[in-house]
């Protein structure tokens, strides 16, 4: 039997993964910052699927909670077969507007968590000459819109690398770009989204069966709904400074309120 690690595990996209891995017979080890919701879910989840969950409580803006994902990562003898980076978060206000701080907590979470847990396993899973990666960015990635997009850039710039530089050693690695999710992100950011269409809404159990469909595929890069698949198929064709100012009023609709 195999071994999931999932970062975010208690809610939204990282939930979902759970829910999906759990099912298919997946063993668990789960990463979040509250205990209380991390045991919860690991009961649920061992009594409804009869599966082994773990549970690490770790705040992965601190380098002693990536040190002890990435601790758990590196050990040979319980291996884990796949990482899911879904931990993240995103900030209320414009460039300017958002305390330095934060931004930096922003970049720590979303690309320095993420290159330090990917090296864990990754190294990890080479040795044995199998694995999988994959480390959830957002097709926020594609468009000029501020620390947040710039992150998730990063996220698929790294993964994409990684994944040539690690073709035929038996590890696959994925950045998952969805949309706007049904999760608890916006709220925690403070976002309003009655404004948001209701065709741009993703369910999270039906992206994360397309991801994990694209990952068994073997592709580096998965956008995994027509819509998006579209409308970045636009973004590419767009002149980047058009597409900044359209970005920067989307941000002002459909972001922070």
């Amino acid at each position: 039997m195999t071994t999931a690690l999932i970062t975010g595990s208690t809610a939204g996209i990282g939930a979902a993964f759970a829910r999906r891995l759990a099912a298919d017979g997946h063993d668990l080890v789960l990463v979040a910052r509250d205990t209380r919701r991390l045991r919860e879910q690991a009961t649920e989840l061992h009594d409804r699927h009869g599966i082994e969950v773990e549970v690490l409580t770790a705040d992965l803006s601190e380098d002693k909670g990536i040190e002890t994902v990435a601790d758990r990562l590196g050990d040979r003898r319980n291996p884990v077969d796949l990482l899911v980076n879904n931990a993240g978060f995103g900030n209320k206000g414009r460039y300017l507007e958002v305390p330095m701080a934060d931004e930096l907590r922003m970049l720590k979470v979303h690309c320095e968590a993420v290159l330090r847990l990917t090296s864990a396993a990754t190294e990890a899973m080479r040795e044995r000459g199998r694995g999988g990666v994959v480390n959830v960015a957002s097709v926020a990635a594609f468009v000029p819109r501020g620390t947040y997009g710039a992150s998730k850039a990063w996220v698929v710039q790294f993964t994409q690398g990684a994944a040539k530089d690690l073709a035929g050693s038996g590890v696959r690695l994925m950045a998952l770009c969805p949309g706007f999710v049904r999760t608890e992100f916006h709220q925690r950011a403070g976002m309003g989204t009655d404004n948001i269409p209701g065709w741009m809404w993703l369910d999270a159990d039906k992206l994360v069966a397309a991801a994990l469909s694209d990952l068994a595929r073997g592709k580096s890069l998965s956008i995994p709904d027509p819509r998006y698949k579209a409308l970045m198929g636009l973004v590419k064709v767009t002149p980047r400074g058009l597409l900044g100012g359209v970005t920067s009023r989307t941000g002002r609709k459909y972001g922070p309120q």
